[in-house]
């Protein structure tokens, strides 16, 4: 997953009685509500929630979702969960990593693809649409920018 940046973000949730099965480890469909949460507030940083969306007459439907399921999550466990955009010009990817907060220690790998639909009309655009890419542009320019990389041949 590329590192953290403008087109991230991160929450905590626990791991509550329900969201297990009956080997008291998180049923695995409730991974994609852990995702969704984490997507709804990078978006929401980005200033183009749901209702930003509808308002904009796009809606975002994922279309492929993966998972990998390095170690269970277990009752009681605070989970951080970071969303990072990692495709934006004709379909909306974002890659996921679920770790435990207080270890570090990864749990789960995954990324979802989404399409812009325009709606009412539900015709599938091929190209991100400029009320994205506007606040993507925002986001990107607004951010501080890195460093420098050491160069790979110096000395250490």
């Amino acid at each position: 997953m590329p590192a953290p940046s403008a087109l991230s973000a991160t929450i905590e949730v626990e791991v509550m009685f329900h969201d297990l099965d009956p080997a008291n480890i998180v049923w695995h469909g409730h991974y994609a509500r852990f995702l969704a949460q984490a997507r709804d507030t990078l978006m929401s940083r980005l200033g183009y929630s749901h209702t930003e969306m509808a308002d904009s007459g796009i809606l975002w439907p994922v279309t492929e979702m993966k998972l990998r399921y390095l170690q269970p999550a277990r009752l009681g466990q605070r989970l951080r969960v970071t969303a990072t955009i990692v495709e934006h010009e004709e379909r909306l990817k974002i890659a996921y990593e679920i770790r435990d907060a207080g270890s570090g220690r990864r749990l789960t790998r995954a990324s979802t693809v989404q399409v812009p639909v325009q709606m009412p009309e539900g015709r599938l655009l091929f190209a991100a649409p400029a009320a994205l890419r506007a606040r993507l542009d925002a986001a990107l320019s607004a951010a501080p920018t890195a460093p420098p990389a050491a160069d790979a041949g110096q000395a250490r």
